[in-house]
């Protein structure tokens, strides 16, 4: 499995592909907004990883909504897992998306 779990999301979705490649827009787009503060100098990191945590599991990316309660209970030495995990999720969308 990948960073995505796209069965959820479109089980939850009901299928609806428009809804779904929405969804999806709109995540890659804010994840560029997020990527510049998850920085532990930004004092807004941990509302960023809060949200990022509600949005990734809303569409299935199961491991960044991990990494962002790690983040969360751990401070900002978790911060370069999210990273990571919202790279891996944003990686994964764009791959979902150029198939479908």
């Amino acid at each position: 499995m990948g960073a995505v779990d796209f069965g959820y999301l479109e089980g939850f979705a009901a299928g609806d592909r428009k809804v779904i490649s929405e969804v999806l827009a709109l995540f890659r787009q804010q994840a560029e907004a997020w990527a510049g503060s998850l920085d532990a100098a930004d004092p807004g990191w941990r509302d960023v990883v809060h949200t990022i945590k509600g949005a990734a599991r809303g569409v299935g990316a199961n491991v960044l909504g991990d990494a962002c309660a790690d983040a969360e209970a751990a401070g900002p030495s978790g911060l370069p897992a999210v990273r990571t995990a919202l790279e891996a999720a944003v990686a994964d969308i764009a791959a979902y998306q150029a198939r479908s």
